[in-house]
């Protein structure tokens, strides 16, 4: 039975003194239908306040026209520049966004992941690889496109768009190296259930093996992610008995936490310690002294995933991975270990 408040396609009709199926083109392809018609319907649609039941549409279509993005925490500028070039891609296409974050909990991203294909997403733009085999069948099951970003791995049976996050980090660590560090210190996150954060750390024990390096030479610290976690890690590094010269940090987040945590205890950067980042956000470049991190091209990468996740839910998918390029960003807090 109809609900007398809720205005209907008939209605609007009815108040434009047009056909439903005029409405309907109004409503789907406005240039197919002359403008002075176009604007008396739309005026109704504003009078009555329709709205279109997009769940009996996607009923007949067999789609929603929506496409689901799960981020690991909506905290993280990274993922925020990303996800803003992908639903802005999107949109020019009529696609709805629906986004979530899971807090870097595995059990709590599964949830999401099921929820947003019962509410009929078309596909899933995931962060890194690493899920469960349970999870990923569920998808393949159901037939649910799945494109994972922030990572490029071509052995992975699952497409991706992304930058080789090992690489990435050896080429820094190289660069640290270089200055004449031979005692580093890395603030990571949790890399059990972070595939990123896990190449990470590999990328610089690449560089240190290559260097010649002894394997001491590393000291880690694991820490959730978030400024303040940086900081009381980087005092945790910096009050051991073989403090580093150089703190090389899994984000740029937690960069600027290890930057406060130098503040507090009185070191100077780059004079004292060096600190180093990953991502380039904004607050890097800003930063006192501007942090040395590594540039990743988020825009470009939400946009071009917007566009691969579309071909695959039309049944196009591309044929390999997309690798994008990382730069190098040298800036103030990274100079040669204090002498003596």
């Amino acid at each position: 039975m109809k609900n007398p408040s809720v205005p209907t396609l008939e209605d609007v009709a009815q108040r434009a003194g047009v056909s439903t199926a005029t409405v309907s083109r109004c409503m789907n392809t406005p240039d197919r239908v002359q403008k002075k018609t176009r604007d008396r319907v739309m005026d109704a649609v504003r009078d009555l306040g329709y709205f279109p039941n997009f769940g009996a549409r996607a009923l007949m279509a067999k789609s929603t026209n929506t496409i689901g993005a799960i981020i690991p925490t909506m905290e993280n500028a990274v993922f925020a520049r990303g996800i803003q070039a992908f639903q802005e891609a999107l949109r020019e296409k009529g696609i709805t966004l629906f986004i979530s974050s899971f807090s870097y909990q595995e059990a709590l991203e599964e949830e999401q992941i099921r929820t947003l294909t019962a509410r009929g997403a078309d596909g899933l733009l995931l962060i890194g690889h690493h899920r469960s085999d349970e999870i990923y069948r569920f998808l393949s099951n159901r037939e649910v496109p799945v494109l994972c970003a922030w990572v490029y791995d071509p052995t992975q049976p699952r497409l991706s768009i992304g930058f080789d996050n090992r690489h990435a980090m050896k080429g820094l660590a190289e660069a640290v190296i270089a200055q004449g560090h031979r005692s580093i210190g890395v603030i990571s996150a949790d890399q059990k259930s972070n595939d990123r954060a896990r190449k990470r750390v590999i990328g610089i024990c690449d560089a240190i093996a290559d260097a010649g390096l002894a394997a001491d030479a590393l000291q880690l610290i694991e820490t959730p992610y978030g400024i303040a976690n940086g900081s009381r890690a980087f005092c945790e590094l910096m009050s051991g008995p073989n403090a580093p010269t150089v703190v090389m940090c899994g984000n740029d987040v937690l960069a600027i936490g290890a930057l406060q945590g130098a503040k507090k205890m009185g070191l100077r950067v780059p004079d004292d310690v060096s600190i180093t980042g990953f991502d380039d956000i904004e607050l890097a470049s800003i930063a006192s002294p501007e942090l040395t991190t590594v540039h990743v091209p988020h825009r470009e990468m939400g946009n071009r995933a917007a566009h691969m996740l579309i071909d695959m839910v039309n049944g196009t998918p591309p044929e390999k991975s997309v690798e994008l390029d990382t730069s190098l960003c040298l800036r103030q807090s990274l100079g040669p270990p204090a002498s003596g």
